[in-house]
């Protein structure tokens, strides 16, 4: 076997092992995001938004997402919910205020409820929600779909904050798109920090 075609046998297997590899480790990184597990002990809890639908309903995705809250506020009395997620130019209203309309109507306490309707990604829900809490919190629950949490822990650790977190199940209609847009998303923000 002469030297070029070596060369061209080995580079297809170098860049099918580094993307075995990348695939592994993100894998884990996904993995890692379900923990630790909120118990409770935070005063807040940051639920992230999602695509609204025309009619103002919530996507399944988004919809996972309070119910997940939902869960959480009725097992925890005593958390407040800053409701994160601002208006698509998909989207006919915020997303923030189809959430709590949802959590109202499902019996949660609007005293309860803080919305940040501003936001239009992950790093902004984070900030925009810690501009609405007391500067003394250092603590905060992160409520949304799997996949997505360890993206939102690591941009929460650049805000100085400690997280626990709610998992909400990803549509199965969409996993393997969503899975996959996130692992490029993880390693972007390893790598840049946003």
């Amino acid at each position: 076997m002469t030297k070029k075609m070596r060369w061209i046998v080995l580079i297809p297997l170098f860049v099918l092992a580094g993307g075995v590899g990348l695939w592994t480790l993100t894998s884990k990184w996904m993995e890692d995001g379900l923990n630790p597990k909120a118990d409770g002990s935070n005063e807040y809890a940051i639920v992230l938004g999602a695509k609204v639908k025309k009619g103002n309903v919530p996507s399944l995705s988004l919809r996972y997402r309070l119910e997940s809250a939902l869960a959480y506020a009725n097992e925890y009395p005593h958390v407040t919910f800053v409701l994160s997620g601002g208006q698509g130019p998909d989207e006919d209203i915020e997303e923030a205020v189809v959430m709590r309309n949802f959590l109202l109507d499902n019996g949660i306490s609007e005293d309860r409820l803080i919305i940040e309707d501003q936001s239009t990604s992950t790093y902004e829900n984070l900030l925009f929600s810690q501009e609405l809490l007391p500067e003394n919190v250092k603590s905060v629950t992160i409520i949304t779909s799997d996949y997505h949490l360890q993206r939102a822990k690591i941009l929460a650790k650049k805000l100085d904050w400690e997280t626990d977190v709610v998992a909400a199940k990803t549509p199965e209609v969409v996993e393997a798109k969503v899975r996959l847009r996130e692992r490029a998303a993880l390693l972007k923000t390893y790598i840049v920090g946003k």
